[in-house]
């Protein structure tokens, strides 16, 4: 039986040590940040992600409706760039509070399995120009069909203030996402897009997944993610990357 405060897992969570960016990542703010003209970015860096949630309420007003919170860091290392000490190229923080309703409604052979409100905060922790942040209020709509998950993600951007750093951000992350995944015996295939009709396919992403299992070991699985787009981090949210990245995989959307 679920309890409050029962530590999860909330988005997945794993690592790639092998990410390649066929179109690299740009350096120039962080050389006028700390003042040096030659820090360059290897095109191959490690990538991991951490996300946890627990449940503060169960079943209130003896209903399916729980309120729960979240904290996710999205870690871009450039574990093999010696040659200026193998930075944290960016870090970004997201603590989420959202309130959930259970329903089990049927549409004929889709199940909405969750619907959602909350709140959330994403930042980089930087300052200055590297200085990176947003706030928004989400809702998000689950539904289930046979094998096949899929969330719509709709946002509203809230408390924008006159000291911005990214006044143009939703050009690029767009008012919403489309979750999807399909799991086929011990592989799950995931798809995030967002942006893509809003933007008129010119500053939308795509992120596509593969995990799949590792032989003679059950406790991991493999890991392949593909991004495309705009909004990868914070700090390159108007910037256009192209990577592919291998690792480990944690906890699985499905």
């Amino acid at each position: 039986t679920l309890k409050p405060f029962t530590i999860m897992a909330h988005r997945q969570n794993f690592i790639l040590p092998g990410a390649y960016n066929f179109k690299g990542w740009k350096s120039e703010l962080h050389s006028d940040f700390i003042g040096k003209d030659d820090v360059e970015f290897d095109d191959i860096e490690v990538q991991f992600q951490l996300s946890i949630k627990t449940p503060l309420a169960i079943n209130l007003f003896n209903e399916n409706v729980d309120v729960y919170t979240a904290y996710t860091v999205r870690s871009f290392w450039q574990a093999y760039n010696t040659d200026v000490s193998s930075p944290f190229r960016e870090t970004n923080h997201e603590p989420e509070l959202w309130l959930q309703v259970r329903p089990e409604n049927t549409f004929g052979k889709i199940t909405n399995t969750v619907n959602i409100l909350g709140l959330s905060h994403q930042s980089n922790g930087q300052a200055g120009e590297l200085s990176r942040g947003w706030n928004r209020i989400y809702a998000g709509l689950g539904f289930e069909y046979g094998k096949v998950a899929f969330m719509v993600k709709p946002w509203i951007r809230i408390f924008k203030g006159s000291d911005d750093d990214n006044p143009d951000i939703t050009d690029y992350l767009g008012h919403g996402e489309l979750h999807m995944a399909y799991k086929y015996k011990e592989h799950t295939f995931s798809l995030m897009t967002r942006n893509n009709l809003e933007s008129g396919f010119s500053r939308g992403a795509i992120e596509l997944g593969w995990s799949f299992p590792i032989p003679y070991y059950d406790y991991l699985k493999g890991y392949i993610q593909y991004f495309s787009g705009y909004g990868e981090s914070l700090i390159d949210y108007n910037n256009y990357v192209n990577r592919l990245g291998i690792g480990i995989i944690l906890t699985d959307l499905l």
